[in-house]
């Protein structure tokens, strides 16, 4: 097993491309500067390491059999892949990273991230993008485990964790809703926080491994736990709870009477939400390419409204 790996090398890899192309040993061997002896006995070689026939002797023509096209095939993806390889390495030694984690709260707009994303990898830079989706604690957890290098959406009312920097985005309004079928609807307004807490709120599930968060959630109240924001819209829209929603996601149903506001003294809240990353400058080490790039876009007022509002508001 050894001996087969050991004999597929970039340089086999080149030989067998030339032969396949050329059409001949003997063409092939001018090529590569060999007599044509000699470059038959590499491919007899290669051949009897991996214990199959890659070129069928029949005529004066190297015609590749079945196991040598699927090698020629895979080669030149390997091939392929170690000069994207020996590209990355060179321009990431240039101070780009090798992969940049976004690790994105569900309130923040999608559309605004892919097109961020779009400009990043339209500079051919060599750094991968992963994106994670996160909602609540989870988004600021992410980046104080390790597991993302830039937080969007996070809530600036949480504390500040040491070795990391925020920066504000801007405030989401939530309103509190419930659909025109749901028993409260029916209930006098204003709405005591008792009347409230009799019926099933439904809540985003905090993405937090440790210290999870719980909104708008009062003890000893009934509740509904779905993954995303718009599941939450989703089943208040079937009355299956009640709760409060951003303000942007609860207004075109609030217009088509399919949800209404409720009124309490506290049926609007609003939340400052921000960004944040790793400060490793504080210890002598700047942060590298790809950040400083993100980081500088999220600078700009446009950007910033742009991934708290939905187009239609813009």
């Amino acid at each position: 097993m050894a001996l087969s790996r050991d004999a597929l090398t970039p340089q086999t890899l080149l030989m067998l491309r030339t032969i396949e192309r050329s059409g001949s040993f003997a063409a092939a061997a001018r090529e590569l500067g060999l007599v044509p002896s000699a470059l038959t006995y590499r491919v007899r070689q290669l051949e009897e390491s991996l214990d199959v026939l890659l070129f069928s002797r029949r005529s004066r023509q190297a015609q590749p059999t079945a196991a040598g096209l699927e090698l020629l095939r895979q080669g030149e993806r390997v091939l392929l892949e170690l000069e994207a390889l020996a590209n990355r390495v060179q321009r990431i030694a240039t101070g780009w990273e090798s992969e940049l984690t976004l690790a994105v709260d569900g309130l923040i707009q999608s559309d605004p991230i892919i097109d961020l994303c779009e400009q990043f990898l339209s500079l051919g830079a060599p750094t991968r993008l992963r994106w994670r989706q996160e909602t609540l604690g989870g988004t600021l957890e992410a980046l104080a485990r390790g597991d993302a290098d830039l937080a969007i959406g996070t809530a600036l009312s949480q504390m500040a964790l040491p070795g990391l920097a925020q920066e504000p985005l801007g405030q989401v309004e939530f309103l509190f809703a419930v659909a025109p079928e749901h028993p409260l609807a029916h209930q006098p307004q204003p709405w005591s926080a008792q009347t409230i807490s009799a019926h099933r709120v439904v809540a985003v599930a905090d993405s937090a491994v440790r210290d999870r968060l719980t909104v708008g959630v009062q003890s000893g109240q009934d509740v509904l736990t779905v993954p995303t924001l718009q599941a939450k819209l989703d089943a208040q829209l079937r009355g299956l709870g009640v709760g409060f929603l951003p303000r942007h996601m609860a207004e075109p149903h609030l217009r088509t009477k399919r949800l209404l506001a409720g009124e309490s003294a506290d049926n609007r809240r609003e939340t400052r939400i921000g960004y944040a990353w790793r400060n490793t400058e504080s210890h002598g080490s700047p942060p590298g390419r790809a950040l400083k790039w993100w980081l500088q876009k999220l600078k700009h007022p446009t950007t910033r409204r742009a991934l708290l509002e939905p187009a239609s508001k813009r």
